[in-house]
């Protein structure tokens, strides 16, 4: 199991004065590689319900090696994933999938994301995602977060991103589908 330390996500919460004197609590703890099947890994990610600062709990944010894709199911709790696609700094796409027990989404190839826990329960999901995929956390560090903060206020644009679209929000899958081969990524 890894533990999610505040001082391992400062550099990306829109709450910077917070943040400073705010000591480096336990956010959300990782347990990677639970169980394989086909090439795929399975892992668990619990994460608390607190603020930090004006803004809910999240995930450091990542995005995928070799076009990789990725599922998250919703175990207990529910969770909001800020999905982004960005190329030299403009983000070309961005959507929010706000999920409860039982439900999914799908982080597709060539997209970045975070998970958010705006509740008041703790959240548990699992993911499926290929075993040779590595996390990529460059651009939610170098911009300092997602292209929106969800804050207790709202969404708020993160001005350090070139251009940054409206949000749109999209359904959840109320199901994981059979055929996870989507995950292997466009380039494998």
């Amino acid at each position: 199991m890894e533990i999610r330390y505040l001082d391992g996500i400062k550099e990306v919460l829109y709450d910077q004065k917070w943040a400073e004197s705010a000591g480096n609590p336990e956010l959300y703890y990782m347990h990677r590689g639970i169980k394989e099947k086909k090439g795929l890994r399975y892992d668990i990610t619990i994460v608390s319900p607190q603020m930090l600062g004006k803004e809910f709990t999240k995930t450091l944010g990542h995005e995928h090696s070799d076009n990789f894709g990725e599922i998250y199911t919703v175990l207990s709790g529910e969770a909001v994933y800020l999905i982004q696609k960005v190329k030299k700094n403009k983000v070309e796409d961005v959507y929010i999938v706000k999920a409860k027990k039982g439900e999914s989404a799908i982080i597709p190839s060539g997209y970045g994301h975070i998970t958010i826990n705006a509740s008041e329960k703790i959240l548990k999901e699992s993911n499926w995602l290929a075993k040779n995929c590595k996390n990529i956390y460059d651009v939610f560090l170098k911009n300092h977060g997602a292209c929106y903060y969800y804050t207790d206020k709202g969404w708020i644009k993160n001005k350090n991103y070139k251009s940054v679209p409206k949000l749109r929000f999209k359904k959840p899958l109320k199901s994981i589908p059979k055929n996870l081969d989507f995950l292997y990524g466009k380039n494998n």
